[in-house]
């Protein structure tokens, strides 16, 4: 098939930059003519609380990629869109907030008018802090689209829900790079405890660590925390919390990026990785932390710890429940407890996951025509 993805790539940083480039490269492999359409201005510098540019790129750049759209130009999303559309047999939307579907509406018809198929790859159907017209954007943008990628059930529901477009589920496969090279360390599970947890990633509200932070005040002295990403929301709060809970010596922000090459020394000094969700659709942190060799500890939202063997390679509990997370946390010093988990963990298996992908991506871009024609009939 020849296929054009739409969706953030160098100088972008972070999963969404990485995610659509291994993209663009694995589908490349499987034997597909592939362009990779990204933004010189994604969307308005307001919108996005940290640094959203790289100085050097986290992964081989995609060869063939261009970066003509910009969020300020109408005229540009129909020119791609309709050049895309004559050239393209498929037009996979990277989909990661409703803020790009204006855009995505117009090349979706401008690509259409020269007979290609749409698909929406939704990262999220709808955000984690959903705003008054999130809703009614997405759902414009699904029953105009032929065909919906989503990566947990929970997610294909939700999509249902919004509109009848055929929907596939594929789990998201680890993009960070190196893949699952990265080989646990030797006698991991002899080491003793560091009494270190860690925080990883963008700190939002609904990532719960506040929850974590309540937790740790509750469980023993000697357990730090590094919390490892930039803060977009909330930040006076957290602070205030830290000291209201008289952590400042047991919590340590780096409120910055972290760069892929920085990401293995977070990890190295971490016993577990926690990811205390309040909700959630997809994470890539899980895998991360079981690449590197440690243990997790998460709540069960949505498909964040669908990696995770509760007393196999982590400890899970309840979301948005301060008193459950405490629980976990005990229950992971318990005496043999981090060295029987370090031995469960086994890095994630990258090359089937991602052809697991692929396949669905390719599911999806041949659907009939008709069957998205017919979703958008009842629009």
């Amino acid at each position: 098939m020849k296929i054009a993805i739409v969706g953030p790539a160098h100088p972008y940083k972070g999963g969404s930059a990485q995610h659509t480039t291994e993209l663009a490269h694995r589908l490349t492999a499987a034997g597909h003519h592939v362009t990779l359409q990204s933004w010189r201005a994604m969307y308005p510098r307001a919108l996005y609380p940290g640094q959203p540019l790289a100085d050097e790129p986290e992964l081989p750049l995609f060869p063939d990629t261009h970066r003509a759209l910009a969020w300020y130009r109408p005229d540009g999303w129909w020119r791609v869109g309709r050049r895309l559309g004559r050239e393209f047999d498929v037009l996979l939307l990277a989909v990661f907030t409703p803020v790009q579907v204006p855009a995505y509406l117009v090349m979706a018809r401008a690509a259409r008018a020269g007979g290609c198929q749409v698909v929406a790859l939704c990262h999220n159907v709808l955000p984690h802090e959903s705003r008054r017209l999130d809703e009614p954007l997405m759902r414009a943008l699904l029953r105009q689209s032929d065909a919906i990628i989503v990566h947990s059930p929970e997610e294909a529901e939700l999509a249902a829900s919004l509109a009848s477009t055929p929907v596939e589920t594929a789990a998201l496969p680890l993009h960070l790079p190196g893949g699952s090279e990265q080989s646990e360390p030797e006698d991991a599970h002899a080491q003793p405890p560091r009494h270190r947890l860690l925080f990883f990633g963008i700190v939002r509200p609904y990532k719960g660590l506040d929850l974590l932070l309540r937790a740790l005040a509750d469980s023993k002295p000697e357990i730090s925390l590094t919390v490892a990403g930039e803060i977009w929301a909330q930040r006076r709060e957290l602070l205030k919390l830290v000291t209201d809970l008289q952590l400042g010596d047991r919590v340590t922000f780096t409120d910055g990026y972290v760069t892929a090459t920085d990401v293995p020394a977070y990890f190295a000094t971490a016993d577990a990785l926690v990811l205390p969700y309040r909700s959630g659709t997809a994470s890539q942190n899980a895998l991360i932390a079981l690449r590197f060799g440690i243990p997790v500890v998460a709540s069960r939202a949505g498909a964040i710890a669908a990696a995770v063997e509760d007393g196999v390679n982590g400890i899970l509990c309840a979301p948005g429940d301060v008193a459950d997370l405490t629980r976990a946390i005990s229950r992971l010093y318990e005496p043999g407890m981090l060295d029987r988990l370090r031995l469960g963990v086994r890095a994630p298996d990258t090359g089937p996951a991602w052809d697991r992908y692929i396949a669905a991506v390719e599911r999806a871009g041949a659907r009939p025509y008709s069957a998205g024609k017919a979703a958008r009939a009842n629009v």
